[in-house]
């Protein structure tokens, strides 16, 4: 990739592509990719981010624009939230996810897939009787740990027989399940640092997740609550509409482990088109899409940490 003019040009095998740099906001790079100081400093300039992904399609990193929304004041505000309230915000993170998890797998229930009422009960009633109690960091990390794994046990009841899943692995994955999950989430996490950005939020100082070195750590929890209606709900459709299959899009050469050219290709434009997908948002009176609620999510932060708003984390029920 190198900067001709006011243009990105990509170039592969098939010659050259120009991409105006004005329709540009992130870019991606899904494999090995050449760049120079000439063109990092033309889409800095242009505040564009750069994302870098490895072999197995997991993040590894991004180049980052200078910060253009800087805050003093929210970041010494955002660091006395952390010290201060940082349970009030996991909590409402944790919520939100068994929320839009509920949310997801009652389509499925509606359909008469009626196993799945145990969870969708214990998500409603337990879930939100157990965060209502005082607790540490550890105690919401164990329930969040548990609202994941069980929801990993309802796969069997509605996903394509050929997509067998056992339990998560990360690095690497280890069947094609576990490949589109991480696929999925990686493509959400950096997503969510692009949106981040265009706040003034600090990307280092995060409230379920434990603040790290080398990570932008808030973008994991801002992308929590979005994890089942975008990921997942992307990964349902492409799987039982045969979208994606484990015989045509996935290596064979390494046991069916990770997502071949052309299977990145279809879960990329699906992620995509749900990230882009219209829907009108209660309190704002206008039609918005998924990606620019995640930015919302961010400015309902804001407004917690500043002015002690309520927050509550994007919900599939309420579309708020």
């Amino acid at each position: 990739m190198k900067r001709k003019d006011n243009s990105i040009v990509f170039r592969n095998e098939k010659g050259n592509n120009y991409i105006p740099i004005e329709g540009v906001r992130e870019l991606f790079c899904l494999n090995e990719a050449t760049v120079n100081t000439k063109f990092l400093d033309f889409i800095a300039k242009a505040g564009i981010t750069l994302h870098f992904f490895n072999y197995y399609g997991h993040y590894s990193g991004s180049f980052y624009p200078k910060e253009q929304l800087v805050s003093g004041r929210l970041t010494i505000e955002q660091s006395k939230a952390y010290l201060e309230r940082r349970s009030n915000i996991a909590k409402a993170i944790v919520q939100g996810i068994a929320n839009n998890i509920h949310e997801v797998l009652y389509h499925y229930y509606k359909h008469d897939k009626k196993e799945l009422k145990p969870f969708l009960d214990w998500l409603k009633k337990d879930v939100h009787h157990m965060l209502a109690k005082d607790m540490g960091i550890k105690q919401m990390l164990f329930i969040e740990g548990q609202i994941w794994q069980r929801f990993y046990g309802t796969f069997k009841h509605f996903l394509n027989d050929s997509f067998v899943f056992n339990k998560r692995v990360k690095r690497p994955p280890d069947n094609p399940l576990n490949a589109l999950i991480s696929f999925g989430n990686s493509l959400l996490y950096t997503r969510t640092i692009s949106q981040i950005y265009h706040t003034h939020l600090n990307q280092s100082i995060s409230f379920l997740h434990e603040p790290g070195e080398g990570r932008f750590s808030l973008s994991l929890d801002l992308s929590e609550a979005f994890k089942p209606v975008i990921v997942y709900k992307t990964i349902f459709e492409a799987v039982n509409k045969k979208k994606i299959q484990v015989s045509k899009h996935f290596d064979k050469k390494l046991n069916y482990c990770i997502l071949n050219q052309k299977g990145k290709e279809i879960f990329i434009q699906a992620f995509e088109a749900r990230m882009d997908s219209v829907f009108s948002h209660p309190t704002l009176k206008r039609k918005t899409t998924y990606l620019n609620a995640i930015k919302l999510d961010g400015y309902k932060l804001i407004k917690y940490i500043m002015e002690d708003k309520p927050f509550k984390p994007f919900s599939l029920k309420e579309m708020v």
